[in-house]
């Protein structure tokens, strides 16, 4: 089945593009033997959405935002959630000052560019909600004033499986703000070894040089919004919200905000493919990490969000 439709747009430009595969390899030559997780993890920057990364401890979950944020030269913080941890320990407070005779206001860690939520889920529901301005709107609001974010503000967050000790399951509405959900796995054979033969993931982060400016970032985030969805394929992505909502198995399906999601996702995947336009294969690779995460199973199944999202895209077929 042909499914790959003609190309209407220009492509990516040559060196943005030659500067993104470098980018990736350098990231990749870190986390070893996970290619296609950090294609996602890239596909989800150029998006401007943010990364939930699910999976055990130890697998490079935290290397990985690391590598990110060296290579693609952004401010970096990293904020470790514990169950004591309150929300002004992530945005920042306002402190009285006797000199000025006013309150000032001190950022958190929040502040940077690119966020590392280390082990969201041990905070409580609480602060785990103070991030959720920030993602929607990339600002945050304290007695009243709004302060500005910087300019990219990506947020990595690294989740332990819920049946781990001392975790706290994310509500559907934090879920719902991360663009895309990912896990790492532990490596094949043939990366394990070359982890355990290699140096210090610490010694190879220093190491890192940035590959794109904050500058190449933005112009390729236009690009990528520039990509082209055509009618077809729209008609592809709205088949698929429909068919969550109609699913026996899904009590909630996705919602609108997830097909902008979904459709923004595939338009990043598109453009590391080198193409200005988009294919069903760009929504095929993204779709999981998109959806699974944000279906809600029903009550009587015993399903898994990605087995739910797997038999979405197996039963739905391509619109041509």
């Amino acid at each position: 089945m042909n499914t790959r439709l003609a190309p209407v747009a220009s492509a990516p430009d040559p060196v943005l593009a030659a500067a993104l595969e470098r980018a990736q390899a350098q990231v990749n030559r870190v986390v070893l033997g996970k290619a296609a997780p950090v294609r996602l993890a890239f596909a989800c920057i150029l998006a401007g959405g943010h990364l939930l990364i699910e999976d055990l401890p130890g697998v490079g979950k935290t290397t990985l935002a690391h590598a990110l944020a060296a290579t693609l030269d952004l401010s970096f913080q990293r904020i470790q959630f514990t169950s004591d941890m309150l929300p002004s320990d992530i945005i920042g407070v306002s402190v009285y000052e006797r000199e000025s005779g006013a309150f000032k206001f001190h950022p958190g860690p929040l502040f940077a560019q690119l966020v590392l939520a280390d082990e969201i889920n041990r905070a409580t529901p609480k602060t785990q909600s103070a991030l959720l301005e920030a993602m929607a709107e990339q600002q945050i609001t304290v007695d009243g004033a709004t302060h500005k974010l910087p300019t990219p503000f990506f947020v990595v967050a690294t989740q332990n499986p819920v049946e781990l000790a001392g975790t706290y399951p994310l509500p559907d509405s934090q879920l719902d703000r991360f663009m895309l959900r990912i896990g790492l796995d532990y490596p094949d054979p043939a990366a394990e070894r070359a982890l355990l033969a290699s140096s210090d993931r610490r010694e190879l982060l220093a190491q890192l040089t940035p590959c794109l400016s904050t500058a190449q970032l933005a112009h390729m985030r236009s690009a990528t919004a520039a990509v082209l969805a055509s009618p077809a394929l729209i008609d592809y992505v709205q088949a698929l919200l429909a068919a969550s909502r109609a699913h026996a198995q899904i009590r909630v399906g996705l919602s609108p905000r997830a097909g902008l999601a979904l459709l923004a996702a595939a338009r990043a995947y598109a453009f590391l493919e080198g193409r200005a336009y988009c294919v069903p294969e760009d929504v095929q690779a993204v779709f999981p990490g998109v959806a699974a995460h944000r279906l809600i199973p029903s009550a009587s199944s015993s399903t898994s969000r990605d087995r739910l999202a797997a038999d979405l895209l197996a039963k739905v077929p391509v619109r041509n």
